[in-house]
């Protein structure tokens, strides 16, 4: 089985024997640890015909699966493994998760008995290749690899290095004479074969060139030696020694400058030069084919043609069917290659011939192709790139390249605007780290190309602002996003919709770090501009709305959040449709929403959904996947389902770590509510250590005052009290209140739970009468806020109605506690462990109040729904089974008590 397209023999294959041997041997060496042979040397040497060669021998000799990938994209490794993950039926594949199934292939090939060749072609960035090198199997399997890189990080764990030089004279002298034989051309050998091929450097791409120029014009060797000793003195000055920093040398440019006449003398609309001119200033890994039918091609090509040879004249145009035969004739003659088989990345050009043409374009003309380009890939670059993967990366690739080659010319013309789509892109695909090196170097180059007023300038700034928001890196963030805006403003005025952006760009970030009240003056001015403007169902508008209802829940404002939100979502599927990206994100701030608001069933339903679609659409790898894996955790674990939240946080947290590194927002968030899982599974050891951890981070990243930060010290504090220590956790729950009274104000959701925390601290330390007074404080602040059946509210109820208990007032505690049951009931349901710990509270102060049938029930009831619920010697089992003996006792149910008291726990 053969998966991927290795290149056909070229004509006149030099089998270089010498050079064969040397990989044979280097394979033979060690037959348990040199696994890979990697053939390493410079462009146009014959790496990848060598590397094909062994290929099509592997099929034919029946080799079980030989795969070929192209390794110059990371991307395209992974998509070609689970391809072939797929194809072999390796257990696990399944096709849902590329980069999984990709993962699946390499254990296939690490332990499987079947026979294979694993081939990665052209790699170009050994850190980006490192975790999917195939684990060589004496016996069974090898890797070959090529490259144009002599990089020690190719040759570690059981790699060796295998060098390509050009051919020897014998294979140069071998390769014309059977080249030109094959095609019926032996009168073209004229005995100076051995010149010419000594003239070309001996180099296999430079004499290929050559070869097709002879036969296409039907020149002897002699004659096309003596025209590219004719064009020597000119090619110095276009590609002189000393400026050859890729070892390619003169001889091959005046090969290629020769070739391309000839090529371009075959296409009688006189096209084949401006393609090529054009294609070599695109990646070289390749590009889609779709540009060649687009307008500013089509358009722009004609100006480029010879009139001598038949082109248009300049004001007319090409079609496409006439771009794709130009292509076909640059790939006959060698100086491309047309594959329709490689989806996005059907025209390729050889790194040399493509430097060779760059080179040799008259600087306008580059700067005209340059921008026509930049319109191309802008014609075919989809509005939701992140949902066409494959595509988006391949347009980055050639966005990246074209800014490398093109210099300033883009910005030169509003094609500059290709830059800055591939920069959202980046961000839009949660690259984040990539993003910062883009937007970067974006902002340096507008600033100092079009000066720090112009609106691209001011555009790259804002840009540059939101990606060191996701970055978490946020005071550099609002410093540039403020920038930004008061440049807008300046420039273009208030109502501009760059000058909105920036506007609400600058508000998320004031969310990002608890300045909520700012947030809300910008988020409402933005979305008025925008319904004045835009009207109501304009996506900008949309978002406006988006921004507006998630900063009304930063400020416990959540019945507005809610219905915003909820009319937001049926807008965003009427408008943009359920699968769209702002779609899902609109569903899952909604499904956050009824998380604050208590309703965690309906938060449970609507997240699970989010997490799908966003599996589905992004991948298991996009930040917005991550983020819902761990909104997701979050709802298990006020539901009490923490072994689910577990399962699902603990790896989310792995995976946010590799993918957007240790203090990515998520990854800190993620971090914090791992800690807080711990806890709820009893394994306070493991919450101490990571929440430590997580509050260390959160200080160093967002500052000792972040909401998050006091969020992160809460649950620590919460640690420390579980652990016994309740005087550190009572510092920490009193710095907590104070940095919510300070940012958030006293009357802030935030605050008030701070306040119920550190009562239920007093409470443990027996400073009953502050508990008390804490407590009401904070109960009067939540009803008003959230309602009396939030779990919140509820809880700071119970911790009340605790404290009650201790002061002796046990029939205010009981009024207290049959509601806060009911609540529990009604939100959590009957199994929730919170439920059944104010059950038991209900039993025991029933029998403190002297009722002690009603306690019996009531204690049985508890019992009961304990062991059904969390086992028979889980902590708060015992606990209800103690305090039921007693109550039997009491009553002189003395044989029930003593067979409660069997287990060996005691009461509290």
């Amino acid at each position: 089985m053969r998966v991927g397209a290795p290149p056909l023999p070229a004509s006149a294959f030099q089998p270089r024997p010498v050079l064969r041997s040397a990989i044979d041997r280097a394979r033979s060496a060690n037959d348990t640890s040199v696994l890979a042979q990697v053939l390493s040397g410079g462009g146009g040497v014959g790496k990848t015909q060598l590397a094909a060669a062994y290929a099509h021998e592997a099929t034919l000799g029946g080799t079980d699966l030989v795969l070929w990938v192209p390794a110059g994209e990371v991307q395209q490794v992974i998509t070609l493994y689970a391809r072939a993950a797929l194809l072999v039926q390796a257990p696990g594949a399944d096709g849902a998760d590329p980069e999984r199934d990709a993962q699946v292939l390499l254990d296939w090939l690490a332990t499987t008995e079947r026979s294979w060749l694993v081939v990665l072609d052209d790699i170009t960035d050994p850190a980006t290749i490192a975790r999917w090198w195939p684990p060589g199997r004496p016996r069974t399997g090898w890797v070959l690899a090529t490259t144009r890189l002599k990089d020690a990080r190719l040759t570690g764990q059981g790699r060796a290095r295998v060098d390509v030089d050009v051919y020897t004279p014998a294979e140069a002298f071998s390769y014309l004479q059977t080249r030109l034989t094959a095609d019926d051309a032996a009168h073209l050998l004229d005995g100076r074969e051995h010149e010419l091929a000594d003239a070309l450097g001996r180099l296999p791409l430079a004499l290929g060139h050559a070869a097709a120029y002879i036969l296409n014009q039907q020149l002897p060797c002699g004659s096309y030696l003596q025209r590219l000793q004719d064009s020597t003195r000119s090619l110095e000055d276009l590609l002189p020694l000393s400026a050859d920093a890729e070892g390619y040398g003169r001889q091959v440019a005046a090969a290629l400058l020769l070739s391309v006449a000839a090529a371009e003398a075959a296409t009688p609309n006189g096209l084949a030069r401006p393609v090529l001119l054009l294609a070599a200033l695109l990646d070289p890994a390749g590009h889609p084919a779709d540009i060649w039918a687009t307008a500013p091609l089509l358009g722009e090509l004609p100006r480029y043609c010879s009139p001598a040879i038949g082109g248009k004249e300049s004001t007319g145009a090409v079609t496409a069917e006439e771009t794709y035969e130009a292509l076909l004739v640059l790939h006959r003659y060698g100086l491309i290659t047309y594959d329709p088989r490689s989806q996005h990345q059907e025209v390729r050009i050889h790194a040399l011939t493509a430097r060779a043409a760059r080179e040799t374009t008259p600087g306008n003309q580059q700067s005209a192709l340059a921008i026509s380009a930049a319109y191309a890939l802008l014609n075919i670059w989809p509005d939701l790139d992140q949902i066409q993967r494959d595509l988006g990366a391949v347009l980055r690739a050639n966005s990246d390249t074209l800014r490398q080659y093109a210099g300033s010319h883009l910005w030169q013309s509003e094609a500059r605007s290709l830059l800055f789509r591939a920069g959202s892109s980046l961000n839009d695909n949660g690259l984040v780290g990539p993003a910062l090196t883009h937007w970067q170097t974006v902002t340096d180059q507008t600033e100092g190309i079009l000066g720090p007023d112009h609106p691209h300038t001011l555009l790259a700034w804002s840009n540059l602002a939101v990606t060191y928001s996701r970055l978490s890196r946020y005071e550099t963030s609002v410093e540039l996003g403020k920038r930004a805006l008061a440049g807008f403003e300046r420039v273009l005025g208030s109502d501009h919709p760059n000058t909105l952006s920036a506007r609400a760009n600058l508000a998320a970030t004031y969310r990002n770090v608890g300045r909520y009240e700012e947030a809300l003056v910008l988020n409402k001015g933005v979305l008025a501009d925008r319904e004045r403007a835009l009207g109501p169902d304009h996506p900008d508008t949309l978002s406006a709305r988006a921004n507006l209802a998630v900063t009304l829940g930063n400020l416990d404002r959540y019945e507005e959040a809610l219905l915003l939100k909820k009319r937001m979502l049926a807008d965003r599927e009427r408008v943009l449709g359920p699968d769209h990206p702002d779609t899902l994100t609109t569903r899952s701030n909604l499904a956050v929403t009824y998380n604050d608001v208590g309703r965690y069933d309906d938060a449970l339903r609507l997240k699970k959904q989010v997490l799908a679609d966003y599996e589905r659409l992004l991948g298991p790898d996009h930040p917005d996947t991550l983020r819902a894996k761990i909104n997701l955790a979050v709802t298990y674990s006020d539901l009490g389902r923490y072994d689910e939240a577990h399962r699902l946080g603990q790896p989310a947290l792995v995976d946010c770590e590799r993918l957007l590194g240790s203090d990515h927002s998520e990854t800190l968030r993620a971090r914090a509510h791992l800690a807080a899982t711990y806890d709820a599974l009893e394994r306070h050891s493991d919450a101490l250590q990571l929440g430590e951890q997580a509050l260390a981070d959160h200080e160093r990243v967002l500052g000792q005052d972040h909401p998050e930060t006091l969020r992160v010290r809460a649950q620590l504090a919460l640690t420390y009290g579980l652990l016994g220590h309740h005087d550190k956790a009572l510092q920490l729950r009193t710095e907590v209140l104070a940095g919510f009274d300070h940012c958030l104000g006293a009357d802030h959701s935030e605050t008030l739970r701070a306040k119920a925390n550190l009562a239920a601290t007093y409470y443990v330390l027996e400073r009953h009468d502050e508990a008390l007074q804490s407590g009401e404080e904070a109960l009067a602040g939540l009803e008003s806020l959230l309602g009396p059946d939030h779990p919140d509210n509820l809880r700071t109820r119970a911790n009340l109605a605790a404290t009650c208990n201790a002061l002796g007032h046990h029939l205010k505690a009981l009024q207290s506690w049959e509601p806060v049951l009911g609540g529990f009931e009604r939100n959590l349901g009957s199994s929730h462990p919170e439920t059944l710990r104010v059950r038991t509270h209900v039993a025991a102060t029933l029998y403190l109040l002297g009722r002690h049938d009603e306690a019996l029930q009531s204690g049985e009831e508890a019992l009961v729904d304990h062991e059904r619920a969390l086992g028979p010697d889980h902590p708060a089992t015992l606990q209800a089974r103690a305090l039921l003996a007693v109550i039997c006792r009491e009553l002189g149910h003395h044989a029930k008590a003593a067979k409660l008291e069997g287990d060996p726990s005691e009461p509290n």
